[in-house]
């Protein structure tokens, strides 16, 4: 089965904003520069719309030196050099791994822009998946999510108004593949190579709307009236998939991946 990359997004900073790319370079850890950063508590625990749906109104940009930073709730961009340091301890639901603390100009305009005290770190150190052998930044739990555009056509005819994509949060949206034929689909093969381990389990994010941090019930209850299964022991609202980089390549709006 032939399956054809409709978009690329990478999200700079965990659970802000995402950046559409045309290519992205696959790494270990997924596309190049996804996750790189995240804001944590004092405690070091991390933040995100789940907490702090305003998160969804910062957009970032970095080019692997420097982090630029918009937001309607900020009356200034925050532009800063990606800074190095010393390591701290961090949590990613209460998964421990590291970061470097970005200062206390970043934590500042963080800080005030959404409201609740809070820093920025940047990725450092390894961090394994739950399974399968990957590594991945401060995505949730694998490095590269994935979701057909025909699965958001049909969970949109069962809803009063449709929604974007930009709902779900994909690293990788797909064309060809029917609705939820991604999740039949255990191998993505192109310049890269993707292993697709499980599916990826759906939370209230999905209810706040990217344009204006606004929640509403109906797309979690909507998926869950018919995507709700147990997986791994734990029963998941499901859309879209979670995979594990195998080869390394870059990938392009339009490119023709193999699905097997």
């Amino acid at each position: 089965m032939i399956a054809v990359i409709a978009a690329l997004h990478v999200y700079p900073v965990k659970s802000a904003a995402g950046v559409p790319l045309a290519e992205a370079e696959m790494t270990p850890e997924g596309l190049r520069h996804d996750r790189a950063f995240m804001l944590v508590r004092p405690d070091g625990r991390h933040l995100s719309q789940r907490e702090v749906p305003g998160l969804a109104l910062v957009h970032p940009a970095y080019d692997g030196t420097k982090l630029t930073v918009t937001s309607p709730l900020a009356d200034a961009p925050l532009v800063c050099a990606a800074a190095g340091g010393p390591a701290r301890d961090v949590t990613v639901h209460r998964r421990p791994c590291q970061g470097v603390d970005q200062g206390d100009d970043a934590a500042g305009w963080f800080s005030e822009a959404l409201g609740i005290s809070c820093r920025l770190v940047r990725f450092t150190g390894t961090r394994p998946t739950r399974r399968g052998g990957g590594t991945l930044a401060y995505a949730d739990g694998y490095p590269v999510s994935v979701l057909s555009q025909e699965s958001l056509d049909d969970l949109n005819r069962r809803m009063d108004g449709p929604l974007p994509m930009n709902r779900f949060r994909p690293n990788i949206v797909l064309s060809g593949l029917g609705p939820y034929g991604e999740d039949a689909v255990t191998r993505l093969r192109g310049s890269a190579e993707i292993e697709l381990v499980k599916p990826c389990g759906r939370c209230v994010i999905i209810n706040t709307d990217q344009e204006t941090a606004q929640r509403s019930p109906a797309p979690l209850r909507a998926l869950a009236g018919y995507r709700t299964g147990r997986f791994d022991g734990a029963r998941e609202i499901v859309f879209g998939r979670l995979g594990i980089p195998r080869a390394l390549g870059t990938l392009r709006v339009g490119d023709e991946l193999t699905a097997s």
